[in-house]
């Protein structure tokens, strides 16, 4: 083996690390946001669904998260489940009436306030999922954007509420949880569960961040290899 061979291996392994790398990164700054899991559900249906809350703060907790839900779809039940140390405020609010699965409704549902009991918090590195279950789902619209805002102990406030980018554009740094909403066809009846094509969906985060750290790896392994040759070539010269 030659040094420009050697040369060209070590360099190829470098490149391999470095991709590996920057996949990492690139699912670590995915991970960190707020979602919506899983992130599609059937019009018209109700759903199951639980906001991924990552706590992003080294020195500051998590102790409250709310949800705000979009006036022009409102939703007329919501059912939240119990957190130990956790309390859930459901806020409604009066709307002209509308029908419903063929029922009028005057009331619907605007936000959900996750507040935390003295000694509960979201800690450096943790996250929480809050669940609760959202219905009747709009038919009108293809997705459903919900601002939601993250408070620290330390009196920071972030919001999530920028919408989903269009396609092709730059994700923006805070992007709103959104559930996509899809036909009964797509979605395959979601009443009362989440939707069976989605059935992974709650772990896309996980496994990105697998896949970032299986190509650091492999990066990693290939810089040695190639380190390794260039050592036993040199051992070799006179």
């Amino acid at each position: 083996m030659n040094m420009s061979t050697n040369r060209f291996a070590v360099r190829s392994a470098a490149l391999t690390a470095a991709c590996g790398i920057v996949a990492l990164l690139g699912t670590g700054t995915a991970f960190a946001h707020v979602t919506a899991q899983p992130g599609k559900a059937e019009k018209g249906g109700h759903a199951k669904i639980a906001f991924r809350v990552p706590n992003e703060r080294p020195n500051a907790s998590t102790v409250q998260v709310k949800v705000t839900f979009p006036e022009q779809f409102p939703l007329s039940s919501v059912r939240t489940k119990p957190m130990p140390g956790w309390t859930a405020q459901v806020e409604r609010v009066k709307i002209a009436p509308v029908v419903v699965e063929g029922a009028q409704i005057d009331e619907a549902v605007r936000s959900i306030t996750w507040t935390a009991q003295p000694g509960t918090r979201i800690g450096p590195n943790e996250f929480t999922e809050f669940e609760a279950t959202l219905g009747t789902l709009p038919v009108n619209t293809d997705r459903l954007v919900m601002p939601t805002t993250q408070t620290y102990d330390n009196g920071e406030v972030v919001n999530w509420d920028a919408p989903p980018p269009a396609p092709g554009a730059e994700e923006p740094a805070h992007p709103a949880p959104t559930l996509e909403l899809v036909d009964e066809a797509e979605g395959e009846h979601s009443h009362g569960a989440a939707p069976a094509p989605e059935a992974s969906a709650g772990s896309a985060d996980d496994t990105a961040r697998w896949l970032g750290g299986a190509g650091l790896g492999v990066g990693a392994l290939g810089l040695g290899v190639g380190v390794g040759a260039l050592v036993r070539s040199r051992k070799a010269q006179p």
